[in-house]
């Protein structure tokens, strides 16, 4: 028999549109809960009109966090739809997740506070953009402006030339991760104690979190790191150098990785020159080692150089582009990229597994409002046993 997913029999209802939040939700989907994705009836999550489209339409922005949910719809200005929904949440939820824009939950009665006092044992997730607090607290914000405020941007880009925005929704995943790992908490606690909880994740707090190591060294040294490129921090070489037909990224963490790497350059003298013999020395002399690493590395392809650095166990990554990660043998052997049931594009699975099997909700991302008639008719059939 299948094993259970670690979160069956738990529901969760969805209230938000765009990519943290839905993120969040699609990762406790694939982990086994059911998830009432609620959204407004004219148009939709925002993320349905995003593009680009896929082959019937539909947008693969939306579709690649929102695949195995179930979708109603309700307009909480309208009395009926809002004391539905409300009954929904009290009757059946576990979980209520939700990034409207800030105050409209307790607006429409759906808060924390207002739940809490007819459902004790819910978990309640706030997604914000500044956090829930502050004299900030109340902004909305998307991506790449926490991007830009957390400091992010400042790091990404060449040293020389304008900063640059990070090429992925690095702050809205990172928030819905952030999401699902506190309801994970939340939920576990649950069971020991039998309380709810509320549980508070924002942009701006994930977009700090990010910076654990920038942070540190701006703390010890006073000093706010630069951005670099590809260069990276605490270990020389950890850089990005050109061969012969493309970029090949290079860490030598440790004084006996430098010198294989040496080795394999066919400069072993390099080992032993005192300016390049401790990490200390290689960094405070950069620019001369990457200049005589790069020399060599020039005269052949990164395919050659990959193969050569692997066999002397030195790490190293080309850089590559998204086509290529998608038809990488390794990435085809981890089974990540998968289809749902009615739709060729392959979309991301969750990055994890659970006794050799990565998780899935498995079907397609739904349409809007598809299973109104399903959800709150078994709520109507579980309210009329109960008057039985």
């Amino acid at each position: 028999m299948p094993r259970s997913k670690p979160f069956d029999g738990i529901t969760v209802v969805e209230l938000g549109s765009s990519l943290a939040g839905p993120y969040a939700a699609r990762i406790l989907a694939d982990m086994g809960a059911q998830v009432i994705k609620v959204e407004h009836p004219k148009g939709g999550d925002v993320s349905r009109q995003w593009g680009p489209t896929l082959p019937d339409g539909g947008s693969a922005a939306y579709h690649a966090v929102n695949m195995g949910k179930q979708s109603i719809v309700a307009d909480l200005t309208d009395a009926d739809d809002l004391a539905r929904l409300r009954a929904l949440i009290v009757d059946r939820a576990d979980v209520v997740l939700q990034n409207l824009k800030p105050g409209a939950a307790d607006r429409y009665g759906l808060g924390a506070q207002a739940l809490h006092q007819a459902v004790p044992r819910l978990i309640y997730c706030n997604i914000g953009a500044f956090g829930n607090t502050g004299p900030l607290g109340g902004l909305p914000g998307y991506d790449p402006l926490m991007q830009a405020f957390s400091g992010i941007t400042s790091l990404t880009g060449e040293q020389d030339r304008p900063p640059s925005r990070v090429g992925v929704s690095l702050i809205d995943l990172g928030t819905g991760m952030w999401a699902a790992i506190a309801i994970v908490s939340a939920l576990f606690r649950r069971t020991v104690t039998g309380e709810g909880a509320v549980v508070d994740v924002s942009l701006l707090e994930t977009g700090v979190g990010w910076l654990t190591l920038a942070l540190g060294e701006y703390g010890a040294t006073g000093a706010a790191p630069r951005r670099n490129g590809l260069k990276g921090p605490i270990v020389a070489p950890n850089n990005g150098f050109e061969t012969a037909d493309g970029t090949l990224v290079i860490v030598a963490a440790t004084d006996a990785q430098f010198a294989r790497l040496c080795a394999v350059l066919g400069r072993a003298e390099m080992a032993g020159d005192p300016r390049f013999a401790t990490n200390a020395a290689r960094f405070a002399n950069e620019v001369e080692m990457s200049r005589q690493i790069s020399e060599v590395l020039r005269t052949d392809t990164r395919a050659v150089w990959a193969a050569r650095l692997d066999k002397a166990g030195i790490p190293n990554a080309p850089v590559q582009s998204v086509a290529e990660i998608a038809a990488h043998p390794q990435t085809e052997a981890l089974g990540i990229l998968r289809q749902s049931d009615d739709n060729p594009i392959r979309f991301v699975g969750l990055p994890l597994s659970i006794d050799g099997v990565r998780p899935s909700a498995g079907g397609h991302a739904p349409d809007l409002g598809e299973h109104d008639q399903q959800v709150f008719e078994f709520m109507c059939n579980d309210t009329a046993k109960e008057k039985v």
